[in-house]
């Protein structure tokens, strides 16, 4: 069951990139649990995810000689999710029922901010990255999401408040 969840069914151990794979899943599936009308299950997702995470990954790290080895794939899939989550609540708010094309800045501006956070680890998200463990492990994915999510929703609000106003 460790294995799993930690390498979300098998997918950390697609190549090159784990990571990369791991969130385009993450994304493809919360865009289509958006367009079936299940928006609210990317942030409750995203919470079991970040729960089912911090109870296998222990159980996994027990089996492996590497602190974070690059299987381990529940993290992006949490932290991709929180990214999401900024983008597909608003949508859903607002009543938007085309998050694919109608508005897919929703889903590609979260997915790059994140991979671009995660590999950059810039403050924080390295500072948990170098925590290792566990906490390191799912930490610095939750920090990039984070980010990458307020980062989300600043381009939307630059985009909707100064950029359309000024086109249009």
């Amino acid at each position: 069951m460790n294995w799993a969840i930690a390498t979300v069914l098998g997918a950390g151990h697609l190549r090159p990139a784990s990571g990369t794979w791991a969130s385009a899943i993450a994304v493809v599936l919360a865009v289509a649990a958006y367009q079936v009308g299940w928006a609210l299950l990317v942030p409750v997702g995203c919470g079991l995810a970040v729960l089912a995470g911090f109870l296998a990954v222990p159980g996994y790290l027990r089996e492996s000689v590497d602190q974070d080895p690059s299987e381990v794939v529940i993290d992006e899939f949490a932290g991709q999710w929180l990214a999401l989550s900024f983008t597909v609540i608003p949508l859903w708010r607002h009543g938007v029922e085309d998050m694919l094309f109608a508005a897919w800045p929703a889903w590609v501006a979260p997915f790059l901010l994140f991979r671009l956070f995660d590999i950059w680890k810039p403050w924080v998200v390295g500072r948990a990255d170098r925590m290792g463990g566990t906490a390191g492990v799912m930490l610095d994915d939750l920090w990039a999401g984070l980010f990458a999510g307020v980062g989300s929703v600043a381009l939307a609000g630059l985009y909707h408040g100064v950029v359309q106003p000024w086109l249009g």
